[in-house]
């Protein structure tokens, strides 16, 4: 749809410039005049009087003086911070991200289209070294991440190889190599599914389908493991919701925050799932009664690779919450977390509807 022209502020626009430039004009032949007056002026005092040649000479003069002020004004008002951008453009090629344009008295009253080439430009950098300090902190989580299952991969292959084991010793180191090959797969899943999303802003290959049912099937697949800690699981809360968006990806939010409600919850314990529809959004809340996070750590739950279990006694890479958080962006949605240590954690999730 095409912007409609405001055919008066158009006409501001032209006669305000008009103005200026009119007023520069005048500005410039008063100065050409008074220079040539003064020229005329000290030539004839110094050959004791004026003539025709007298005035043409004053003129060349006050013509150079004038041409000289304003070459110097131009120069300085657009040609030096032309310049200046042109040297820092080339910092940047050479991978330096920290240079930044200074908007002092000249580049303020320069014309418009630099000051604001000016800006982009900083605001172009500024993007620029953030990125570069988010790959640099995303390479070093995640070789870490990498690098640790990696050792003990091979130091129990290598036990393995070596022999000389008993079958409970074979049967150990298998079964650790096997958690350690499965850890890699997932993170690598979640790495590449991370770095797709946060290059998407639309999701495509959406249809209908049963919400609360979908929540009840997630559950179903942690049955072993809620089954074995004698784990009380609560659903009368789930309401009937049709659902339109992408299924696969919200299946990716129920996983996560099932599987950590599980996994930190002690035997005996209680997981209540509730799934509520509004008028404009679906509200879905995890609530268990765990060991809760610590208030410290509630603030970095969603950052890539943070694991407020500094411990690592149970399993994870650091990538669930912020995957939750993420494709719940991408749904229009919210999630909030309230937590308190003893008692347990609570996910409240809402999407939007119709979200685009």
């Amino acid at each position: 749809m095409k912007k409609k022209i405001d055919k008066n502020h158009l006409f501001g626009v032209v006669n305000r410039l008009g103005m200026k430039l009119t007023i520069l004009t005048l500005l410039i032949i008063l100065g050409a005049d008074i220079l040539t007056f003064t020229a005329a002026i000290v030539i004839g005092f110094v050959t004791g009087g004026t003539n025709d040649t007298t005035q043409v000479i004053a003129a060349v003069a006050a013509s150079i003086i004038i041409g000289t002020l304003l070459s110097f004004a131009i120069a300085n008002t657009v040609l030096k911070p032309l310049s200046e951008l042109i040297k820092a453009t080339r910092r940047v090629m050479d991978g330096d991200y920290t240079v930044r344009l200074e908007v002092g008295w000249i580049e303020n009253h320069t014309v418009k289209e630099l000051r604001e080439l000016i800006r982009d430009f900083n605001e172009m950098t500024e993007e620029l070294r953030n990125t570069e300090m988010f790959r640099k902190d995303f390479i070093s989580a995640f070789s870490h991440e990498f690098k640790t299952p990696l050792a003990s991969i091979r130091g129990f292959a290598r036990q393995l190889y070596e022999g000389d084991l008993t079958p409970e010793q074979q049967r150990e180191f298998s079964k650790i190599i096997l958690d350690e090959t499965e850890y890699l797969s997932v993170l690598s899943q979640n790495t590449l599914l991370m770095t797709s999303l946060e290059n998407k802003d639309i999701v495509a290959e959406r249809t209908e389908f049963s919400l609360d049912e979908q929540l009840r099937n997630c559950m179903i697949r942690l049955e072993p493991q809620w089954s074995e800690k004698d784990i009380e699981i609560d659903m009368e809360g789930l309401e009937d919701v049709s659902f339109f968006w992408n299924e696969q990806l919200l299946a990716h939010i129920w996983n996560n925050l099932f599987d950590n409600a599980v996994k930190f919850t002690p035997a005996g314990g209680l997981i209540r799932v509730s799934c509520r529809s509004g008028d404009e959004a679906v509200t879905v809340t995890v609530a268990d009664s765990g060991c809760g996070i610590a208030e410290d750590a509630l603030l970095h739950i969603f950052e890539k690779f943070y694991q407020a279990d500094s411990s690592h006694a149970t399993k994870g890479n650091g990538l669930g919450l912020p995957l939750v958080k993420r494709i719940v962006e991408l749904c229009g949605g919210t999630v909030e977390v309230d937590s308190e240590v003893g008692k347990g954690t609570t996910f409240t999730v809402k999407l939007m509807k119709n979200v685009k």
